[in-house]
């Protein structure tokens, strides 16, 4: 007989004095790492950059109420500011500290720390790389533009599979250029992809999803529809898969995978990756 295993819930803090996205990114990866029954409240707490603001990310701190002593991703420079929140007693988790003392004895130079200096290494080129290519992620959204020449990554998937979210990923993080087209009743019906799109193969790549999780998605923006209704949702799902079975796209299911896993993945399979350095 299965017993049903206890919910049990810890709190999680990313703090620091820029926005906090790299500190909650590390957590996530590191969270994810274990067991499902331990349910992790999390939250963000950016631009912590002066005392009073450090005193109140160590009063959340505190008042946190879960199962565990609360874990606290610190990416906070200064270290006046570093002691009020760690004195919070949470536990302290510094994904960079030991990192930058390695950097500093293999090098022969002291790191000289700086609020925000992060944001100071502009790159007028990677900036401007990356809003032309929003530019052209929101100008070819949903097949609305099948001048497709400019292109580096077409994604195709049935409605609400994750292809726009994916697009502006890549867009925003790697400058990519990447265009959706939604597969619509009427390709699936003809099994056949229109030739605009087609003739772009080696651009081409497929998303599919869960036929549960895609009813559960659309019942939220249109409730009680036959655009929700499961047995629809199944038929597209297995219709869009064999789509891409016999025009040899390669696809990924993205009902378990984040966003970042997602565009790993297509950066990968298309050879984009050297625009990761």
């Amino acid at each position: 007989m299965n017993e049903t295993i206890p919910q049990k819930t810890c709190a999680i803090f990313y703090v620091s004095d820029g926005t906090a996205i790299t500190a909650e990114t590390v957590g996530q990866s590191l969270i994810t790492q274990f067991p499902q029954n331990i349910q992790f409240i999390q939250k963000r707490i950016p631009f912590v950059d002066n005392e009073a603001k450090a005193h109140l990310a160590a009063d959340m701190i505190r008042q946190a109420k879960a199962d565990f002593q609360p874990l606290v991703i610190n990416t906070v420079v200064d270290i006046n500011l570093r002691k009020i929140i760690h004195a919070a007693g949470g536990l302290k988790l510094d994904p960079f500290n030991q990192l930058l003392r390695q950097i500093e004895e293999n090098l022969g130079i002291e790191r000289s720390p700086g609020v925000g200096r992060a944001h100071g290494m502009y790159d007028s080129h990677s900036y401007n790389a990356r809003i032309d290519a929003t530019n052209f992620a929101l100008a070819h959204d949903d097949g609305m533009n099948l001048n497709l020449e400019q292109a580096e990554v077409i994604l195709l998937g049935v409605s609400r599979s994750g292809k726009t979210p994916t697009c502006l990923y890549l867009a925003l993080h790697y400058g990519i250029k990447a265009a959706n087209y939604p597969i619509t009743d009427e390709d699936l019906e003809k099994m056949q992809l229109p030739k605009a799109v087609v003739k772009h193969k080696d651009k081409l790549f497929g998303l599919t999803i869960d036929s549960h999780r895609l009813s559960q998605i659309r019942n939220r923006r249109r409730p009680d529809s036959r655009y929700a209704n499961i047995k629809k949702c199944q038929k597209e799902i297995s219709d869009a898969e064999a789509l891409y079975h016999r025009y040899r796209i390669p696809f990924l299911n993205t009902t378990l995978t984040s966003i970042e896993e997602i565009s790993g993945k297509i950066l990968l399979e298309l050879n984009l990756n050297k625009r990761m350095f």
